[in-house]
């Protein structure tokens, strides 16, 4: 029995592997270019773009995972069942629970690794995704120059280049300054690189000129191999980080410090985030259910189950949806929160329910007395 339950296992893992494999593809292509903005716009590296990717992968494959298994279930299921394998061992006198034991058992184990994904893994990686976009918003090197265009990185500073190297270098840099006190500066420079010179950020110009208006009228101009321009009022700002719930974890979302505004006035939006982190892995034992229902809970046909499949996949499809609304319910209304753990097991007990009260064999037999009759 041992040998049969992983065999039924194995033919039920390869498909869930391959079917979350191909769509956390997907997912992570269509992640890939919504931050290809970021080396097109902000000029960072390939390295930062991967990074993002990678971290924004967690929080996708928790969304991917009950549709893979859904997947993967029905085909493996539907092969099994066509072949007439699960027949056999139902012939074999194995009970109808020890059939879709390995399925329920690859169901739970999706479920935990979810659950671990959602207490421990998203957060940590979306807290470091947060932190690298924030880095990114206030690169000096990307917001000070752009290639080919100017720009106005604060009041009274114009800035042009006319290329970056991709290490940084700028090339025949142009910066106008507008002072405070009615004077004007004008900085030309055949390179440039940002830099940092006593713990504060700076320009490094070399090989330029200074032309500089004072509020008299009187004309400076000077020549230079290298100049350093303070960039330090650009980076001096009270920007912080703000942490959204999904980069949270449990305790914060549940335990929210009541003192804070923000916190105070989201509470329950915190709640909703924090149940939904324990409730979603529940959807994976759900499919599951309903993989099982569609295929085992049904008489045999040799044509195979397409509509039943697509009856069950239109209610997996429902529950999942009533999940998200439930989620976005208990936003506001707390005790909503019931009904993110309600669904998925209100799904699985119908979906089994439907599983054991099927008979058995779906081959019809004739009953003796019309055996008799035929053969007389």
């Amino acid at each position: 029995m041992r040998l049969i339950d992983r065999y039924l296992l194995r033919q039920l893992l390869g498909p869930t592997l391959l079917a979350t494999a191909a769509l956390t593809a997907v997912a992570m292509l269509s992640q890939s270019l919504s931050a290809l903005d970021l080396i097109v716009n902000q000029r960072q590296s390939a390295l930062v773009f991967v990074k993002i990717t990678v971290l924004a992968m967690p929080q996708l494959i928790n969304m991917i995972l009950p549709i893979a298994l859904f997947v993967a279930s029905l085909v493996s299921l539907n092969r099994l069942h066509v072949e007439q394998e699960i027949v056999v061992c139902f012939a074999g006198g194995m009970s109808r629970w020890r059939v879709i034991a390995p399925a329920l058992k690859l169901g739970a184990t999706v479920a935990f690794l979810a659950l671990l994904l959602n207490l421990f893994i998203q957060p940590l990686a979306a807290r470091e995704m947060r932190q690298t976009l924030f880095e990114v918003r206030t690169d000096l090197a990307a917001t000070l120059v752009r290639e080919g265009e100017f720009t106005e990185p604060a009041p009274g500073l114009a800035v042009y280049a006319q290329t970056v190297d991709g290490d940084g270098t700028i090339h025949n840099l142009f910066i106008h300054q507008t002072k405070a006190d009615g004077g004007e500066t004008t900085y030309t420079a055949d390179r440039g690189r940002v830099a940092t010179r006593g713990g504060r950020p700076v320009l490094v110009m070399q090989k330029g000129s200074n032309q500089e208006f004072n509020k008299a009228g009187v004309l400076n101009f000077l020549t230079f191999d290298e100049y350093i321009f303070d960039l330090g009022p650009l980076a001096d700002n009270d920007d912080i980080i703000h942490y959204k719930p999904s980069d949270r974890y449990l305790h914060e979302l549940m335990f929210p410090d009541l003192q804070q505004d923000w916190e105070s006035r989201n509470r329950e939006r915190l709640w909703a985030e924090g149940h939904a982190r324990l409730a979603s892995p529940l959807y994976n034992i759900a499919v599951v259910a309903l993989a099982l229902s569609a295929i085992i809970g049904g008489t045999f046909s040799r044509l195979g189950y397409n509509r039943r499949i697509a009856i069950t996949a239109g209610a997996a499809a429902t529950m999942r949806i009533l999940g998200f609304i439930a989620q976005a319910a208990s936003e506001s209304s707390a005790w909503v929160n019931i009904l993110q753990y309600a669904i998925p097991l209100i799904a699985t007990a119908l979906a089994l329910r439907g599983v054991f009260h099927q008979h058995v064999s779906g081959v019809r037999r004739s009953p003796p007395m019309a055996l008799a009759g035929a053969s007389a």
